[in-house]
């Protein structure tokens, strides 16, 4: 298995990951690239500057991608997040999941994904084109384990609630 840091201050590439035909029992390969997109809540964006506390970070991404492993007993689950200054369209993080079938790939792809942005120390400041800045609030948005699996919940956090009002649609 190819052994690389999960946090990374160079440009993220696919190839750091291991091939799929190491895992021929697996049918099912989910993807996940996150890029800087140039807008956000009505902002034009400029760029973005992560910053994480490395050693936490990278011991931190580790366990998420073992218990997700674990969980939906998965062959490879791996989680790659860049810090430093990244431009618009720039590659922010890649999440990677290899399962026997699409629905554990996809599953597990999604809760690696969440779990790192809303767990890891790594920071996010946003510069806009009005040369204005701010730093953005985590915010869980991992979906809720409720028993009903057809309703849809409004959230509200304490912490900047206009900021953090979504919904979530289970199915």
């Amino acid at each position: 298995m190819r052994e690389f840091a999960r946090v990374q201050d160079q440009a993220l590439s696919l190839d750091s990951f291991d091939s799929i035909q190491v895992f021929p029992e697996c049918g099912g390969v989910d993807i996940f690239i996150g890029t800087v997109r140039n807008h956000h809540e009505g902002k034009a964006v400029k760029a973005l500057k992560y910053t994480s506390y490395t050693p936490v970070a990278e011991k931190m991404i580790r366990e998420i991608e073992q218990q997700v492993k674990e969980k939906y007993q998965v062959s490879y689950v791996r989680v790659m997040h860049r810090i430093g200054y990244l431009e618009v369209s720039e590659t922010a993080i890649i999440a990677i999941a290899y399962a026997a079938h699409r629905r554990e790939a996809f599953q597990a792809c999604e809760e690696a994904v969440e779990r790192v942005k809303h767990e890891v120390p790594i920071w996010k400041e946003e510069f806009f084109m009005d040369g204005t800045s701010h730093y953005v609030e985590g915010c869980c948005i991992r979906k809720d384990t409720a028993e009903s699996t057809s309703h849809t919940e409004r959230h509200q956090h304490a912490h900047h609630p206009e900021n953090c009002t979504h919904a979530h649609t289970h199915e």
